[in-house]
């Protein structure tokens, strides 16, 4: 059985009156629609209500799903402790999931609880839901610092598990759009703010999920969107599923967005398989560029194909360019997958007898043992996007006023503590957060006295 239908709510807990003492009045219209979303819910009469929160328990590399019989929660921390929840667990959908998961080695599971108390993004839904209907079990899902294509995938699980536990379930896709909406907000005003919400409104009200998957990172982050991943979860529970889209409202009067749309599905369309698409896509980019790339790139491919595969560190092949034989120089190697970092590891100066061994020696840790992620599997392969920085050399410097993050890299210091960063990286649009991130990369406190050096690359894809 497919999920009966979805719906993509806020979380703002002043909608609750207990919370908002008035202040709810400014969203009335969110309000009546988070009404009729409750009406339609009711209706269905749900087994099942399945809630992915960005404030459940989130972890960077692993989809938490809540364990045991129930949980219980109040709006104690927003001033209305009287206003409480206390729920049941469907354990069953909840443990297929858990098996499916396994069965793919794809990280998601009940391990890790930290906190079993529900959440406001879980409880504000619930807080209308429980006035319309009482019946159904929950299925609380937090979020992960996972891709995109990582959270659709989380989607497409859960719609299997309620396919093989015939369960009537529906997934309410629970997360604000923009915090960053109107300068008079919480968390001020940026240009992506407004233009997320316009993106994500329209995209919802066509069901047009392939889209979400399209959402650059960066764009999302300086939007200070908090639901774009809920959403994108809902997208993989109806793959191969046409949807029946309807957009309710929107408002930005707080300066956060709150969305509300309405999804039902309506027989299968092997055409919305948006995953396989996407990946189709970017794999045949993956290609077009490595084709393209420079003796260089070609190189650190090599290097990383033969130690994902073979455990095998290559030695310097013939008929490289004399460049590449000659020429001493740090090198960093990075690594991009689904539009993410997926590796990233360099020498500040040469290691190495030339440029060609420094590359191959970097590759392999880039894709084996940069601490930030897992080695890379033979299956990511494909899809990998790689490039090689050549450093220049470094000169020291007075003042930030010498820095172009477009153009240098930074390294910052005291005593024996370094941080480098590379220039021209995507969200690094100022020589603050370029120094603020190197100096945090290097462990040196805002306090600590620094100095500055920089330098140039020559970046090769």
């Amino acid at each position: 059985m497919a999920i009966l239908a979805a719906f993509m709510v806020p979380h703002p807990p002043m909608i609750v009156p207990d919370v908002g003492r008035g202040s709810e009045e400014q969203i009335s219209e969110t309000t009546r629609s988070y009404e009729r979303v409750a009406d339609e819910i009711a209706a269905l009469k749900p087994d099942t209500l399945i809630v992915t929160s960005p404030h459940s328990v989130m972890y960077a590399d692993y989809f938490h799903i809540s364990p045991g019989s129930g949980a219980s929660g109040s709006f104690r921390q927003f001033r209305a402790g009287g206003v409480r929840f206390s729920e049941r667990y469907d354990t069953a959908l909840v443990q297929r999931i858990s098996e499916l998961a396994d069965a793919e080695d794809f990280p998601a599971g009940t391990l890790g609880e930290r906190d079993a108390a529900l959440d406001h993004g879980t409880m504000v839904p619930l807080w209308f839901i429980r006035q319309k209907y009482a019946g159904g079990k929950l299925v609380r899902i937090g979020l992960s610092g996972l891709s995109l294509c990582d959270h659709y995938r989380l989607g497409q699980l859960i719609a299997r598990a309620v396919e093989d536990t015939g369960t009537r379930a529906v997934l309410i896709a629970s997360g604000d759009l923009s915090h960053k909406l109107q300068p008079y907000g919480p968390y001020g005003f940026a240009p992506e703010g407004p233009e997320y919400d316009r993106r994500i409104m329209d995209v919802c009200g066509r069901a047009a999920f392939g889209e979400l998957l399209e959402f650059d990172e960066t764009f999302c982050e300086k939007a200070a969107e908090c639901g774009h991943r809920s959403f994108v979860i809902m997208a993989g529970a109806f793959d191969g599923l046409k949807v029946k889209a309807t957009a309710l409202s929107h408002q930005d009067v707080t300066g956060v967005g709150y969305g509300i749309c309405t999804f039902y599905p309506d027989g299968a369309d092997e055409s919305r398989r948006f995953l396989d698409a996407y990946r189709e896509r970017t794999e045949r980019e993956c290609r077009e560029k490595a084709e393209k790339s420079d003796a260089y790139v070609r190189l650190a491919r090599a290097s990383v194909t033969a130690w994902v595969l073979r455990r095998e560190r290559i030695s310097v092949p013939d008929g490289l360019p004399d460049e590449l034989l000659s020429a001493r120089a740090g090198v960093f190697v990075s690594l991009h997958k689904d539009g993410r970092l997926r590796g990233c590891i360099g020498t500040i100066a040469p290691t190495r007898k030339n440029v060609a061994e420094e590359i191959i020696e970097n590759a392999v840790s880039a894709c084996s043992y940069d601490p930030r992620f897992s080695p890379v599997t033979a299956k990511e392969l494909s899809g990998l996007e790689i490039s090689v920085d050549v450093l220049g050399e470094t000169e020291p410097i007075d003042s930030p006023d010498a820095l172009d993050v477009k153009r240098y890299g930074v390294i910052v210091s005291c005593g024996r503590k370094r941080g480098l960063l590379l220039p021209n990286l995507d969200g690094v649009d100022t020589v603050e957060e370029q120094i603020r991130i190197a100096r945090q990369k290097g462990g040196i406190r805002e306090d600590e006295p620094y100095t500055l050096e920089r330098f140039e690359v020559v970046r090769h894809f």
